[in-house]
């Protein structure tokens, strides 16, 4: 929506704008559940393949799942049209790079690291908001932006700590995830949960068998197909989540909802795998949340003056 759209004369989103947020939440919980058993498996599958070889399994397994649901439903396969192809292919594009470059950073970084870095995605969100569709950036976005990046040098410490590739990785993860977000967002508007699924599985399936390929590509052993059964369920019921979560509420109510996500990956980290946890990853996710925050912070109307 521009700026001449609802809502714009006040500053404010109207109601319409604002929509279930609650509803939202509780798709967001479901999603928080997912990524974190997805990180966990994701490791695992690592052992023995490499991030372009686990989209593709992960793709395949979840192709089958969207499959096997639009046989039981009405309108079966009917529901794979789209109106909007050139945006399920940006989408795809973009979310498919993001994805390897988050798997990848998982093998570098620790969980909560990773995660707090990632949250900068609804700070790209704002920005690429601008430059994409129109939306003009006010004073308020420009303060969440700075805020973001200086949470980002927090968990990064830059001159206290070496600087890692992993880093650099885990920002093109959460750039990638801003424009899938962005994308999502629009193909909602026209297309059904199921249909963007559809398409997200079958060509990150192609990708990812393609770019996978050189090299030769394995048979996974009987020790990995548990976890990647899993990297492909809960991939699927992430975006499921994720997706469903959009339909309720904006994006930008939507994505500060994932900060819930740093806590509970922390420990599971500190548990499985005995990542320390410096409190620096905390200070910085909590200056990236309250970017965030005032991203998406509602102005009180101004009152006007007697007289």
């Amino acid at each position: 929506m521009t700026g001449a759209g609802r809502g714009a004369v006040a500053g404010t989103p109207d109601r319409a704008d604002i929509g279930r947020p609650l509803a939202a939440f509780g798709w967001m919980l479901g999603a928080i559940a997912s990524f974190v058993l997805m990180a966990v498996s994701g490791r695992e599958v690592q052992a023995e393949l490499n991030s372009f070889q686990l989209m593709a399994w992960r793709s395949a397994i979840g192709f089958a799942i969207v499959c096997a649901a639009m046989a039981l439903s009405r309108p079966g396969f009917a529901q794979a049209r789209t109106a909007q192809p050139w945006l399920h292919v940006k989408r795809n594009v973009f979310h498919f790079a993001g994805q390897n470059a988050w798997f990848m950073a998982l093998m570098l970084l620790p969980l909560a690291q990773l995660v707090a870095l990632e949250f900068t995605s609804p700070i790209w969100v704002a920005l690429l908001a601008a430059l994409m569709l129109g939306e003009r950036l006010t004073r308020r976005k420009i303060v969440a932006v700075l805020l973001g990046f200086t949470g980002v040098l927090i968990v990064a410490q830059p001159g206290v700590e070496p600087i890692q590739i992993g880093h650099a990785v885990a920002l093109m993860a959460a750039l990638g995830f801003a424009l899938n977000t962005i994308y999502t967002k629009q193909i909602m508007a026209h297309d059904t949960v199921l249909c963007v699924l559809f398409w997200m599985t079958l060509s990150q399936g192609l990708m990812g068998l393609v770019l996978g390929l050189p090299g030769g590509f394995p048979w996974p052993s009987a020790g990995v197909w548990p976890w990647l059964v899993l990297v492909g369920m809960t991939g699927l019921s992430a975006h499921y989540c994720l997706t469903s979560a959009l339909g309720h509420a904006p994006a930008s109510i939507v994505a500060p909802m994932e900060f819930l996500r740093l806590p509970v990956i922390a420990t599971v980290g500190a548990l499985v795998y005995a990542e320390s946890v410096a409190v620096a990853v905390f200070v910085g996710g909590a200056v990236i949340l309250t970017a965030n925050m005032v991203n998406i912070g509602v102005r009180w109307p101004r009152r006007r003056r007697a007289g």
